[in-house]
């Protein structure tokens, strides 16, 4: 046995099996929280840098904001596809860490990082044809042209941020997600000025707008993306993995099975963000300042849903660890304590946002008063009961991922993203009077069902499962 197989037969050690039975759910919680927290404030770090984009570009005008709002659209749509790839690469490295084999968890991370290479190249010329397809699903030429304009700077994001991705993935597997946390935290001011300066001029720069806040992220990615391999071909304890040797060897068959258990998680993302991705084409079909005001809604929501997104991505690691090591009750544990987590915080979260949406909404718009003010506020309280609903189906999602279920969730998605949300959408939009907030109500139903659907779904297998 070789000092690296020793060294992983310890830290793989299950800590709950260990304790007294009574003491397992409070252990399970602590392990949880020890890994949900470095990886919520990740998530919060990197939507932080999000929203200062949009804070800056609402200085702009609402025009601005509407056409931010449309270039994030096609940028994310298309991103889902490289994103549930490299979030295999979490369930495969923690299954391979409970099961004590470190060869596994750094052939998962390289074919994590093949993975994002081949399917960005393709991603990134979706710029050239942003505008076109903008005007063809009838948005205004002005915002079309204008989100052209933002996009050409910002999809330069895509493969850094998927190599990130990939990277973070892996160090959360292994127990250690704070350096990404640090990484992120060092970005958020950097991303702030460099998007000052290029968005409006500055210390002798040109003015560069639209196009210099993309390219201003863009750059800020790249940098995130170099500390990160700094960090896991150089520290402790990543560098014992040796990730980065014999790069160039393409695992396929493991690449394969990165593929069956990534590609449903990347279409599911796909039929989430799409999701709101449409909804964001139908409040440019009611006015610019639907639009608006649904990117200052959805903006929020993001940044709620980062906690849920982060406790949603230690579950996968938990249940990857218990499923790893062979531990039907340690599975349960892990996926329900997540969960109930993942509900506490979320309500707390959107109790404040209810009480605060007036702040809220300045922040964006400064003390304006217009209609895109007035219904922004409309649409952070319709979506209280969305926040709760989105939080719970992504700690669920990410508890079924830990098993590498991913085909059936993928069913699910169709059914109540699309099926039900959009149409209920749809209809609530444009055959009644309430436009852009029944847009908001349908979001909400289809996200409910779909919550539910994966709480039975995990409750369904957790009780047949046997090792």
């Amino acid at each position: 046995m070789t000092s690296l197989d020793k060294i992983e037969r310890a830290q793989a050690a299950p800590p709950a099996s260990a304790a007294a039975p009574g003491r397992h759910l409070a252990i399970e919680l602590a392990e949880t929280l020890k890994l949900a927290v470095p990886i919520a404030l990740t998530q919060l770090g990197q939507i932080a840098m999000m929203t200062t984009d949009l804070a800056m570009i609402g200085r702009l005008g609402s025009e601005a904001v509407a056409a931010a709002s449309l270039a994030h659209t096609v940028l994310f749509v298309s991103f889902t596809f490289g994103m549930g790839l490299v979030s295999a690469v979490a369930p495969l490295a923690a299954q391979a860490f409970g099961a004590r084999d470190p060869h596994m968890i750094r052939r998962s991370l390289r074919v994590g990082l093949w993975a994002a290479l081949l399917i960005s190249l393709p991603l990134m010329a979706l710029r050239f044809w942003a505008e076109q397809i903008l005007l063809a699903l009838g948005q205004a030429p002005m915002s079309a042209h204008m989100a052209q304009e933002y996009l050409a700077g910002l999809v330069w994001t895509i493969l850094p941020a998927l190599w990130f991705m990939a990277i973070r993935g892996f160090m959360s597997a292994i127990n250690r997600p704070e350096p990404v946390l640090w990484i992120t935290l060092a970005a958020i001011p950097a991303n702030a000025l460099l998007v000052y300066i290029l968005l409006f001029g500055a210390f002798g720069l040109p003015r560069l707008g639209l196009f210099g806040a993309g390219l201003a992220t863009s750059i800020v990615n790249v940098g995130t993306f170099l500390a990160a391999v700094w960090f896991a071909a150089y520290r402790r304890p990543f560098r014992k993995y040796h990730v980065f040797g014999h790069f160039w060897r393409i695992d396929w068959p493991l690449m394969w099975k990165l593929i069956v258990v990534g590609a449903p998680i990347s279409f599911s993302f796909l039929l989430e963000y799409g999701l709101f991705g449409a909804a964001g084409l139908l409040m440019g079909l009611i006015s610019t300042s639907a639009l608006a005001a649904h990117q200052i809604a959805l903006q929020v929501a993001a940044i709620l849903f980062m906690v849920p997104f982060g406790i949603g991505m230690a579950a996968t690691v938990r249940v990857g660890h218990a499923i790893g090591r062979g531990d039907a009750g340690a599975v349960r544990r892990a996926g329900h304590v997540a969960t109930w987590l993942g509900i506490v915080l979320a309500s707390i979260l959107t109790v404040a946002v209810i009480v605060g949406r007036y702040g809220i909404v300045e922040i964006f718009l400064g003390e304006s008063t217009d209609a895109t003010a007035a219904l922004s506020v409309t649409l952070l309280l319709v979506g209280s009961t969305f926040f709760i609903a989105d939080a719970i189906q992504t700690v669920a999602a990410g508890a079924l991922r830990g098993m590498n279920d991913t085909r059936v969730p993928l069913s699910f998605a169709i059914l109540s993203y699309w099926l039900i949300g959009f149409t209920c959408a749809c209809w609530l939009a444009f055959r009644t009077s309430w436009d852009a907030v029944g847009v908001w109500i349908g979001l909400s139903v289809g996200t409910a069902v779909y919550a539910v659907l994966l709480l039975l779904r995990f409750r369904r297998l957790t009780a047949k499962l046997t090792f």
